[in-house]
């Protein structure tokens, strides 16, 4: 153990239980006085490099429906997607590991939500948007090294803003042609959030890609035009 092997391999090697390893292991610390610090691969404490890409759609799904429990016994990240979104969970899932590997990662399902679950203490390092009270009370906004990430690869944030509090639906109408009426119907995209930074944050990065919008109200964003429309389907799509 002294060697850096992990728990588990010493516990094959040994056909003991890994509980058995793990309590000696802590026994043997104790009588060295050493104080246990459990090994990490988050970027901002190893200066490891991760997939950048990635963490922009995970920071976009953590502003929208994520949040990060930080307790002295307890931490971890959660992102809730819809469960009749199977792409999105495995989605959600994906961008976690590629950003931090190690930790471990699960599922919960309650009701008609799948929660992704990654549990190290490390997150809060990943997202200092984190915080007491909800996201709405308090001020949001990007750390430096987070503005350059999302200057870099601004449609994957985008796409993790819709991805969690956005939609893409038909709207329909009805027009007089030659004294007939006809239906029309076009695709428009809606982004909701309480969080006026985090409205701002949205809209300041579909400045940048040239997509049109328009605010429906306070809390809502609405993107109808057809060109932006096309933009938006390209690069973001609906939920799945």
């Amino acid at each position: 153990m002294r060697q850096g092997i992990p728990n588990r391999t010493v516990a094959e090697r040994l056909n003991l239980p890994r509980g058995t390893v793990g309590w000696w292991r802590s026994e043997d610390r104790k009588a060295r006085r050493e104080t246990y610090q459990q090994s990490t691969d988050c970027p901002r404490c190893t200066g490891r490099l991760f997939d950048e890409r990635a963490y922009a759609y995970l920071l976009g799904l953590y502003l929208g429906d994520g949040h990060i429990i930080s307790k002295p016994k307890q931490h971890h990240l959660s992102v809730f997607c819809n469960a009749t979104q199977p792409g999105l969970i495995a989605a959600a899932e994906d961008a976690i590991r590629k950003v931090m590997p190690m930790p471990r990662v699960n599922q919960r399902h309650k009701g008609g939500c799948v929660e992704v679950k990654s549990y190290t203490k490390h997150w809060t390092c990943m997202f200092p948007q984190h915080g007491p009270g909800k996201k709405h009370e308090r001020s949001i906004a990007l750390a430096p090294w987070q503005r350059v990430i999302v200057d870099a690869h601004p449609w994957e944030f985008i796409r993790g803003l819709i991805h969690s509090d956005g939609c893409r639906i038909t709207n329909w109408t009805t027009r007089l042609v030659a004294g007939e009426r006809k239906r029309y119907e076009y695709p428009r995209y809606f982004f909701t959030n309480l969080s006026g930074d985090i409205i701002r944050l949205f809209t300041d990065t579909l400045d940048q890609v040239g997509v049109d919008w328009k605010r429906a109200n306070s809390h809502n964003i609405s993107i109808a035009r057809k060109a932006s429309v096309a933009l938006m389907d390209t690069h973001v799509g609906p939920k799945y």
